[in-house]
């Protein structure tokens, strides 16, 4: 559920999740991705083991009081939907996660791991697509490392927005499973990488109350680079909530686009974080990794004013300034 401040005694970045991983199966990795050759320009051997054990994981219900799903809603085909299987009425409403998938692409399970970890705390993530890695995704498809590295966009700000229109449109129809479960004030919008760029287009919208960016910037103007993505660097001055960027250093090949988005923000408040973790972060790792936990600290203190979660971003001393893993900077906070 979403916690109050009061409720909320220990941050979650503070979790450690490498106990919660050792209950995990060994992961098996299939024989293709053990034996493939990386192409001129491709992944390399390792990169693709690492694909491939994350699609031997399962759909993890996730580390919050409220194990999560994934499921394609009758009246959302061109979405998968995570949220918590226990639909309960008569306790604290969920919030909203709209997701802009790595690549632009219609992989709505690209960052599977990591929304479901935010759905089991509380909240109903929505993306465009279907499933095309995972588990879930068809035979022909399943374990095969997936092509996101710019393609044309397969999805758009809109289809993220249009993941909003219908789950506040379920939230007053009184036939669906989320039926005055949601509360409309409790809506952030994030994505990773290219999806980062869509989400930061999708954040004027006045309904989005927090923004989280992840591995991602938008490109310089007149350089667009993945064709179809024409956001420009002028969406910035549209941003009207605090936003925070979740980079992977240097060696993360949006490092320079965010930081420059960094640099130019300057009507709202900006967290931008580093951790040396590349371009991917901690997506792939069972319950999203830390990654995850810092993304949900952010949401309880933006949407839920939970003040100890805000402490992980704010302060001199504050928890991710004093642990050497992260960089910190910030403007306005």
């Amino acid at each position: 559920m979403i916690k109050t401040p009061q409720a909320h005694a220990l941050p979650r970045v503070a979790m450690t999740l490498a106990a919660l991983a050792m209950t995990l199966p060994p992961l098996a990795l299939p024989a293709a991705a053990q034996t493939s050759i990386a192409p001129q320009g491709g992944p390399s051997p390792i990169e693709l083991a690492q694909y491939a054990g994350t699609f031997a994981l399962p759909d993890l219900p996730g580390t919050g009081p409220m194990p999560a799903i994934v499921e394609q809603q009758p009246t959302l085909p061109n979405h998968l939907v995570y949220h918590p299987a226990a639909l309960k009425r008569g306790g604290a409403k969920l919030g909203v996660l709209l997701w802009g998938n790595s690549g632009c692409s219609a992989d709505a399970a690209s960052a599977r791991l990591h929304l479901l970890e935010i759905a089991s705390h509380g909240y109903v993530a929505i993306a465009p697509g279907s499933a095309m890695t995972g588990p879930d995704a068809p035979p022909a498809l399943r374990g095969v490392m997936p092509d996101h590295a710019l393609r044309p966009v397969a999805t758009s700000p809109a289809d993220i927005i249009a993941g909003l229109d219908w789950i506040l449109a379920e939230n007053k129809r009184p036939a669906s499973p989320f039926f005055g479960l949601i509360d409309p004030a409790l809506v952030a919008v994030s994505g990773h990488s290219c999806g980062g760029v869509q989400a930061l287009d999708a954040a004027s919208d006045p309904r989005i109350r927090a923004v989280i960016i992840h591995n991602s910037g938008i490109f310089p103007d007149g350089k667009p680079f993945i064709p179809g993505l024409t956001t420009p660097k002028a969406a910035l001055d549209r941003l009207h909530t605090p936003v925070l960027y979740i980079m992977g250093g240097p060696a993360d090949i949006a490092y320079e686009n965010g930081m420059d988005d960094y640099r130019r923000i300057s009507r709202v408040p900006v967290v931008m974080l580093n951790i040396q973790r590349g371009h991917r972060g901690s997506m792939d790792e069972p319950y999203g990794g830390r990654v995850a936990q810092v993304a949900l600290d952010w949401l309880d203190w933006q949407l839920g004013g939970n003040e100890a979660a805000g402490r992980t971003f704010t302060g001199p001393m504050c928890r991710l300034c004093v642990d050497p893993a992260w960089t910190v900077q910030r403007k306005g906070i």
